[in-house]
């Protein structure tokens, strides 16, 4: 099951092509269409683990309850085969399916109502015509009455739902505002990683406003600070570090998990390097939502582990023994297959759900030009107490020089109950 912690938005990025930016959208070895559509990454959240591609059916966990993803294939019985573009549109930017029911918010309309036209019809062309039909009926959401009825969504989409198209900032370069598009849009990195007020709505949709992509908490992980804070954020990172990141998963600085892992093996793998850039050059652009000052290494950390009195200190032995082969006492890893524990922006988070959640069910295998990645982050659940796992988190979040906050035996407590181990391989999940 997919567990989606706010109103079942999930970790995706994407892109698409426009018109105001760019004439054509790139074309590589798919068409314009599928190209548009392996971006948005809708495979991920629309295809069962080996099921027929974007049949439907994958469970959602939701603050009201668990939902299903809906068949999108072009089946007349079953799926979108009845769809004409303009239902497609009121669907995919707009929230309202054929029938006239609202769809949740599962379905980031908010952010791809930016999409343009044209590449709304691209997507359509590819669904309709490229895709196989798949008749399949997923089944039916498990939302109790009354929190199933759908007409609140109207007044939701009043209060905080803005319909218009992205529009270039003749003050940016070409490169920005094609990535603020991707970003913004079919991207909705927002969805993840910007906060959301009382209604579960978004605190802002673009660089106006101070908390976008300033990092949140979503389903038991905390989707990183994307602005230019320092520590926890991107604010060390290079426009070419960005850029590498979303091709790979990784770089000097970090390893892509959690959800973050499909992103990177269904969508920005396949992207052609000038809109992985683009996006980058937007990422890099924007002003630190955190004061979170300036990181600055600290060598007593590895004075420590290289002394005999790491033995009198429980989360330094336990580095020692689980984690030093891989990360080493430095704290540098061996970047970009063995990530640094030093300076690491997730490591720093304000919430520490995301590093507790790795060392307890560890991650999955990346999946880049058809290889799986051979040095896998094990988990330790069930090596380790919640009170030995939150001793090593606090000895990583505090050492060399990161000086985060303290986990509790309570925190990781919590997520060993709502969580589990990471699949042992996380497929690419071909669209054809």
């Amino acid at each position: 099951m997919k567990s989606l912690a706010i109103l079942g938005f999930s970790v995706v990025l994407g892109l698409a092509g426009t018109t105001a930016i760019a004439q054509d959208s790139p074309v590589g070895p798919e068409s314009r269409g599928e190209y548009v559509a392996r971006a948005a990454n809708c495979v991920a959240c629309h295809t069962l683990p080996d099921g027929p591609a974007l049949a439907g059916g994958l469970e959602m966990a939701t603050p009201l309850g668990n939902i299903y993803a809906t068949n999108i294939t072009p089946d007349k019985e079953t799926g979108i085969g009845n769809y004409t573009l303009a239902d497609f549109d009121a669907s995919v930017r707009q929230g309202v399916a054929k029938d006239g029911h609202r769809l949740y918010p599962a379905m980031p309309y908010p952010s791809y109502a930016k999409i343009t036209d044209e590449d709304i019809a691209a997507m359509y062309d590819y669904f309709m015509n490229s895709v196989p039909a798949v008749n399949y009926s997923p089944p039916e959401n498990k939302i109790p009455w009354p929190l199933n009825i759908r007409w609140p969504l109207a007044v939701w989409n009043i209060l905080f739902f803005d319909d218009d198209v992205y529009e270039a900032d003749e003050s940016q370069s070409d490169a920005w505002n094609r990535g603020a598009y991707l970003v913004q849009g079919l991207g909705h990195c927002g969805a993840c990683h910007t906060p959301r007020g009382l209604a579960f709505n978004e605190q802002g949709y673009d660089e106006d406003d101070s908390e976008f992509l300033a990092g949140a908490f979503l389903d038991n992980w905390y989707a990183s600070d994307l602005t230019q804070s320092n520590r926890a954020g991107l604010g060390r990172w290079s426009k070419e570090d960005v850029a590498t990141y979303l091709k790979t998963g990784r770089n000097i600085h970090s390893t892509a998990f959690g959800t973050m892992d499909e992103v990177i093996i269904n969508s920005t793998q396949f992207l052609t390097d000038d809109d992985n850039d683009a996006m980058a050059t937007y990422l890099v652009s924007l002003s630190a939502a955190n004061d979170d000052g300036d990181y600055v290494y600290d060598d007593s950390t590895y004075a420590l582990l290289r002394s005999t009195e790491r033995r009198s200190e429980s989360g330094a032995l336990l580095f020692m023994q689980q984690c030093e082969s891989c990360h080493v006492d430095s704290g540098n890893g061996y970047p970009p297959y063995m990530p640094p524990m030093a300076g690491n922006p997730p490591v720093m988070d304000p919430d520490p759900a995301s590093l507790i959640n790795i060392v307890l069910n560890g991650s999955s295998r990346l999946v880049v030009d058809g290889t799986p990645d051979a040095y896998r982050m094990p988990g330790y659940r069930t090596i380790l107490s919640d009170q030995q796992i939150a001793d090593i988190v606090t000895f990583v979040r505090q050492g060399w020089g990161n000086n985060a906050s303290v986990v509790a035996t309570a925190d990781v407590a919590a997520l060993r109950d709502l969580t589990d181990l990471a699949a042992d391989r996380m497929p690419v999940l071909r669209m054809k």
